[in-house]
C-alpha cells in the first residue's frame, strides 16, 4: 500500500473536535491514499473535556480509500512516558514505541515484539523535525512539520507532516508504514494539547 518514499499526513481542522482525523496524501499525485482516525469511546470523549488528552488512552486506525483497515496504533494512558503499540490491520503486532522521559523536542525508542530496540525517532529543539534512525545511527527517514499559514498555525492545533523515507530504506513498505505510524504517534503524544 505505502510504496512511495514521500507522504503527507494532514490533520483535519475542526472548531470543536474530540477526536482527530487525518488524511494520508501522495504529494506527487495530490491524492488522498488513506485516512486515519481516532476511535475512542463516548466516556473518553467526555473525559477529554476536563482532562488533558495526552493523559488518556487512544486508538488511531489507518484505513485505505475502500475502508479496509491497514494499520492501527494504541496509545496507553500516560503521565511521564507514553507507550504506543502498533498493529497490522489483521491484529498482528508490529512492535511498540516508548517516549523518553527527558528529551528536547521529543523522542521515541522503537522496539520489536521481542523487546529488542530496532530504531529511534527523535525531534530537534523546535520539535518540528524528527529523524528516524536505526540502532547504528543511520538516518532511515524523516518526519517534518509543514507550515500551514499564519491563521491555521495560530488558531488551530491541526498540523501537516511530511514523511520522507531515506535512500537506504527506499521502497521498503514496512519502513514507510512505520514512519507514517510514527508521524501519527508524534502528533498524538507530543503535539496535541
Amino acid at each position: 500500500m505505502f510504496t512511495k518514499n514521500t507522504y503527507l499526513i494532514r490533520e483535519h481542522v475542526s472548531a470543536l473536535k474530540l477526536t482527530d482525523r487525518y488524511d494520508i496524501i501522495d504529494p506527487e499525485l495530490g491524492e488522498v491514499v488513506a485516512h486515519a482516525q481516532e476511535q475512542i469511546s463516548g466516556w473518553l470523549k467526555f473525559l477529554r473535556l476536563v482532562i488533558n488528552k495526552n493523559l488518556l488512552p487512544t486508538n488511531i486506525q489507518v484505513k485505505d480509500q475502500n475502508g479496509a483497515l491497514l494499520y492501527y496504533l494504541k496509545k496507553s494512558p500516560s503521565f511521564l512516558r507514553a507507550s504506543v503499540t502498533m498493529f497490522t490491520g489483521d491484529g498482528r503486532p508490529i512492535g511498540y514505541m516508548r517516549s523518553r522521559v527527558m528529551s528536547i523536542g521529543g523522542a521515541f525508542d522503537i522496539y520489536s515484539n521481542d523487546n529488542r530496540k530496532v530504531a529511534e525517532l527523535s525531534g530537534n529543539w523546535t520539535g518540528w523535525e524528527f529523524n528516524f534512525r536505526d540502532t547504528n545511527g543511520n538516518t532511515i527517514g524523516t518526519i517534518s512539520k509543514k507550515w500551514g499559514g499564519i491563521a491555521k498555525e495560530l488558531l488551530t492545533t491541526a498540523d501537516t507532516y511530511a514523511v520522507q523515507v531515506g535512500e537506504k530504506a527506499a521502497g521498503n513498505e514496512q519502513i514507510t508504514a512505520l514512519l507514517i505510524l510514527g508521524g501519527l504517534a508524534v502528533d498524538a503524544v507530543y503535539k496535541e494539547n
